[in-house]
Parts: C-alpha cells; sequence; structure tokens
C-alpha cells in the first residue's frame, strides 16, 4: 500500500462537528456542503486559509449537492422542503443564487442529477402519501417540471445521475432496491425504463465513464457491477462482489469515482477502528473487472475515529481531497 500525508486542511468551527457531505471540484475552487447548511468555497491550495466564500442554503436540510457545470462553477442543491437551487460560484455570495425553484410535490427531495448539455435537472422525491417521483426541469422553463414519473420506484430515491454521452439516459436508484435506466425522451411510464437491477436498497449508484456499465453500492456494503447493453443477460450482474467489507476488509465505503480517463473507478474504503481510509482502484482487464490490490493507496489518520463522507482525485497534481463527520477537510499528498 502506497501512502499519502496530510499536508493541508480546514477544520470547521463551533463545538459540535460539522459534517461535511460533499465535496465539488470546480474551476474556482473546491466547493463544500455541509450539515450547517453551508456551501463554502475553498482554495485547493490554501485549505488551512479557511473559505474564500460562504452561502447559506435555505431547503430546510440540504440532502444533495451536485455540479451543474464544474468549467463555469455553477453547482445545484435540493433538500426536504422541496426546493432546488442553482448557485453560481463566480459571483459575489450575496448574487450567488442565480434560480430558486420550488418543487410542485409536497415530499422532501433526496436525489439530484445535472446536465449542462440539455438545461435539465432531474430531483427525486422520497416516498410521501404512497408515491416516490422522478421530476425533470428544463432550466430554460423552469416554472413546472417538464416531466414527471411517479411509478418507477416504490420508495425513497436516492440516487440519480444523467449518463455522461447520452444525457437522455438517467439513472435512478432506490431503497426498493431498483436500479433503473430511464429514457427520459419517453413521456409513458410504461414504456420509460429500458433496463431495471434489482441489487437492494441503494446507497450509491452511476455510470462507468462513457460505457453501458453500471456500479452499485447497497446501504448494506453490497457492491457489484451491471451492464445495460442488449446483448447482456437482463438484470444480471457482470460482477458480483457481494459484502465489499469483507472483500476489501474495510467497515464502509464513502463512495465511488469513476476516473476521468476513463480508465475505471476508485473505491473509498475506511476503517474507523484504525482510523485509515484507502482508495482501492477497479480496474477492467480486457472483458473482466478486478479490484487491484496492488495499487492501493492510503490514508493513515483519515478523520480519526469518524466516516469520511467524501473525496476526490486529481491525479495530475497528485493530490486527493477528503471531508468527514469530524468537520474537517482535508488534502492528502505524497510525503516530501
Amino acid at each position: 500500500m502506497y501512502n499519502l500525508s496530510c499536508s493541508d486542511g480546514y477544520q470547521y468551527p463551533g463545538s459540535e462537528p460539522t459534517y461535511i457531505t460533499d465535496i465539488i471540484p470546480l474551476a474556482t475552487g473546491l466547493a463544500a456542503a455541509a450539515s450547517d447548511q453551508s456551501i463554502r468555497l475553498f482554495d485547493p491550495l490554501r485549505l488551512n486559509q479557511g473559505p474564500i466564500k460562504r452561502l447559506q442554503t435555505d431547503h430546510g436540510n440540504l440532502t444533495s449537492t451536485k455540479a451543474f457545470n464544474p468549467v463555469e462553477s455553477i453547482i445545484c442543491t435540493t433538500g426536504e422542503n422541496g426546493s432546488i437551487s442553482l448557485w453560481d460560484l463566480r459571483l459575489d455570495s450575496s448574487k450567488a443564487q442565480v434560480l430558486r425553484i420550488q418543487g410542485s410535490s409536497e415530499a422532501g427531495l433526496l436525489s439530484l442529477a445535472c446536465s449542462s448539455q440539455t438545461n435539465t435537472i432531474a430531483a427525486g422525491t422520497e416516498l410521501a402519501n404512497h408515491q416516490a417521483s422522478i421530476l425533470l426541469w428544463d432550466l430554460r422553463t423552469p416554472q413546472t417540471p417538464k416531466i414527471q414519473y411517479n411509478e418507477v420506484h416504490s420508495d425513497d430515491i436516492t440516487e440519480l445521475t444523467f449518463h455522461p454521452t447520452q444525457p437522455h439516459l438517467l439513472l435512478s436508484g432506490s431503497t426498493d432496491g431498483l436500479i433503473n435506466i430511464c429514457d427520459t425522451t419517453i413521456a409513458d411510464e410504461d414504456e420509460v425504463v429500458i433496463q431495471a437491477f434489482n441489487h437492494g436498497s441503494v446507497h450509491r449508484a452511476g455510470f462507468l465513464n462513457d460505457s453501458t456499465e453500471v456500479y452499485a453500492l447497497s446501504h448494506d456494503e453490497k457492491f457489484a457491477l451491471y451492464d445495460m447493453a442488449e446483448t447482456t443477460e437482463k438484470g444480471s450482474a457482470i460482477l458480483d462482489v457481494g459484502d465489499i467489507r469483507k472483500v476489501v476488509n474495510c467497515q464502509y465505503v464513502a463512495n465511488v469515482v469513476p476516473k476521468v480517463n476513463a480508465a475505471g473507478a476508485v473505491l473509498g474504503a475506511g476503517t474507523q477502528d484504525q482510523e485509515l481510509f484507502r482508495l482501492i482502484h477497479l480496474s477492467k482487464n480486457g472483458t473482466s473487472w478486478n479490484l487491484d490490490s496492488d495499487t492501493v493507496v492510503g490514508l493513515p489518520g483519515a478523520h480519526g475515529s469518524e466516516l469520511v463522507r467524501s473525496f476526490c482525485l486529481f491525479d495530475e497534481q497528485q493530490v486527493v481531497f477528503t471531508s468527514g463527520e469530524d468537520g474537517a477537510i482535508k488534502a492528502w499528498r505524497p510525503a516530501a
């Protein structure tokens, strides 16, 4: 295992730890979403100097933060009161909220997906009145959703993501156990799901870059890969790891981050009682996928005994950023 050292960091103030739930790389810096309902923007080279910008969201409880356009430093947030906000982090804090949408559903919103290619935002609701919905807005006409699916899932919708090069394809995951691939050019609910995988209550799921392959992590840490290609047996996993904790000897997986150069993905695996977080590469050799035990990167000390909630990688700069439930955001680099 190759270890990195913590080279920089920032501790959120306060007597009670603030959970930093998401860190998102943007052109203007590193955006961090936290349980105090704030969005803070950091200079990634000077974390210890504190945030260069702070915004306060008003979603009741902030549940999801996604990049809408990282090049233009635009992010999207949502939460339990059913509202969605678009923020331009190039602007002064007082002017940064450039759009606010109040969802038509009375249910809280749990998940988001953004496509700047098609000017579309998708949001998934919690289960309310026996219904969980996926709503899609065209940001050019955001007054009402352009489409709403009420029967794709039967429980909380915990994950949404658009395909990176085919943005009409929307992946959705739910605590009902299903991961669905929807063709959003189809309005008919009976026809919109073009592929479905029964994985178990979905914690994380997404596309493995510009491919037909999908990763899935359940709330009880079962990990698998699926393929939505028509040549693959429908619904069956192409890699079924089972309980990932037993396979890689960890206590939890924080997330799965696809590599930007299409060379697989990275799993972030934490072991609290060892105060250790590891980055484990998921790579493809020919047609088969495997977890590469020879290229594991360790972050010793991690966030102490607290969970790591988010991480992102900058391979060219050889730096990893992490955030956790200890209220800290950290940078990790090779030891000098």
